[in-house]
């Protein structure tokens, strides 16, 4: 995901400058003071027409054509437009335009404009998108209006050109109510575009923060709002925010975005020592003598659980007592960790990355744990594989656990095709490193040295000719003098 898009807030000026380079320049350098209080990242967005050629030239005088006579009553020149884009820089905020026709797309880039937004409105206007496509840019797209099978198209059109962009989530009434907003859409659009940023635009009741929030709760990247300034003779439509409450919009999503956190749990002290407050403590029901198996039946779990005692759940049967317990005294014995107990926690994660993929592969495949230095070592080097089939075609499901690194070897008889199906993989290939990401291909050849690791974690799918046993060549001597035994663990009901 572009960094323009990390976390950014659009403030949309429209037609909110009311035709006066002043007013928009009032209005610019409020956001520049809230976009500096809160230190956030921030882009002020404008609008521009070539009014010269996007309206029929019939229709310039009439006045029963929405939106027409607003346009032409706020017209600016370029230069004027120019304007208020040096002052966005000079505020510190990003600039961002909404061209409307191919000749405004030209005016963005003699702006130097930072990002494109495409409207809604023109989110199916293919001149228009060609031409926005043509400048390499960041762009925004609104889909307001716009079906699952309409944004499709638009999402194969921008990345089949090679575009940088990020898509909104919109609904292109003005203002919206709750019955419209269907922010349950957005998690339709993240799981149905991968690789972009995913945002929401929203017209919704400028003194209500709860869409905003929810749709930070949804996974916005992204979070734009009309804006303007009302003065004593100028009133703001029912869709725009006043410059001089933005700040409470503001707020709402930066709390929003305190609340959801990350998808990386972080576990306290606090909540630590909270859990284990209510915690069941292991204490002898009976007196047990140093040296003997504690059993089931010599145990009972109560409240409090003291410091260093062992819990409930870390009770293990035939865990050997180090001292003697009298009657009703806590159990202080340490869970001793096993080859078993090992494996089966490296399987549990392997599932679950699997489930966080959405991979099904059900549980009667044959599953290998390669530990090149050791089963004790694995989550350091090894990987998992799991055969799909092995015919004159052979395919498996290669896991590799975040940090894992597979050691550099090679083929003699058999070539693999790897495709990343979630993450990344990092892949040394003939000396080369390139991190290779989900849906890209790349092909090993026979005897061409490879590795690979994965800072995050990583699946990816090997499609390869008939997989023989003792086809793999190490570099490493250790791994290479190994029995093929010592470095291979297969389970056939995981």
């Amino acid at each position: 995901m572009n960094s323009l898009f990390e976390n950014l807030f659009i403030f949309e000026m429209a037609n909110n400058h009311q035709g006066s380079v002043q007013h928009g320049l009032d209005i610019i350098h409020v956001l520049g003071e809230v976009s500096r209080k809160y230190q956030i990242n921030a882009a002020v967005k404008l609008q521009y027409r070539d009014l010269d050629t996007i309206i029929h030239p019939d229709y310039i005088d009439r006045t029963d054509v929405k939106h027409i006579p607003r346009f032409l009553s706020t017209r600016l020149t370029k230069d004027e437009f120019y304007a208020l884009v040096q002052a966005i820089r000079d505020e510190g905020m990003h600039t961002m335009c909404t061209p409307f026709d191919e000749i405004s797309v030209d005016t963005c880039m003699d702006h130097g404009i930072e990002i494109l937004k495409v409207a809604s409105c023109s989110a199916k206007d293919w001149p228009l998108l060609e031409a926005v496509a043509k400048t390499k840019r960041p762009v925004i797209l609104s889909t307001g209006g716009k079906t699952f099978s309409d944004m499709d198209k638009i999402y194969n059109f921008m990345v089949h050109r090679d575009v940088d962009f990020a898509m909104l989530h919109c609904v292109g009434l003005y203002p919206v109510g709750y019955d419209y907003v269907q922010l349950n859409c957005m998690d339709k659009i993240k799981n149905r575009y991968p690789g972009i940023a995913v945002g929401y635009s929203g017209h919704e009741n400028p003194k209500d923060y709860t869409v905003a929030q929810m749709a930070v709760a949804k996974g916005a990247n992204i979070l734009e709002r009309h804006v303007g300034l009302a003065t004593e003779t100028i009133n703001l439509n029912s869709y725009s925010t006043d410059v001089r409450d933005v700040a409470g919009w503001i707020e709402a999503i930066l709390d929003a975005r305190k609340i959801c956190g990350t998808d990386k749990k972080f576990i306290s002290n606090e909540e630590l020592q909270s859990m284990n407050e209510l915690a069941r403590g292991c204490y002898a029901a009976k007196a047990i003598k140093a040296g003997e198996a504690i059993k089931r039946e010599d145990v009972f779990f109560a409240m409090p659980c003291t410091n260093g005692q062992m819990t409930s759940g870390e009770f293990q049967e035939g865990t050997i007592a180090s001292r003697d317990y009298r009657m009703n005294e806590g159990i202080f014995e340490t869970r001793k960790v096993s080859v078993t107990s090992d494996m089966r926690s490296i399987i549990h994660d392997i599932k679950g990355m699997l489930y966080e993929a959405k991979i099904v592969v059900g549980s009667e495949f044959e599953l290998e744990l390669s530990h090149h230095y050791g089963i004790e070592h694995f989550r350091h080097y090894g990987a998992t594989l799991i055969s799909i089939i092995n015919r004159e075609y052979c395919k498996k499901l290669m896991i590799i656990l975040p940090g894992q690194q597979h050691p550099t070897h090679y083929h003699k008889v058999k070539e693999e095709t790897f495709q990343v199906l979630s993450g990344t993989l990092t892949l040394t290939l003939d000396g080369v490193t390139k991190d290779i990401h989900t849906g890209e291909i790349v092909t090993v050849e026979r005897g061409v040295p490879h590795s690979f690791t994965s800072k995050d974690g990583c699946i990816f799918e090997e499609v390869s000719t008939t997989h023989v046993k003792n086809d793999s060549y190490y570099e490493d001597k250790r791994v290479a003098e190994m029995d093929l035994m010592e470095r291979k663990t297969i389970l056939r009901d995981w």
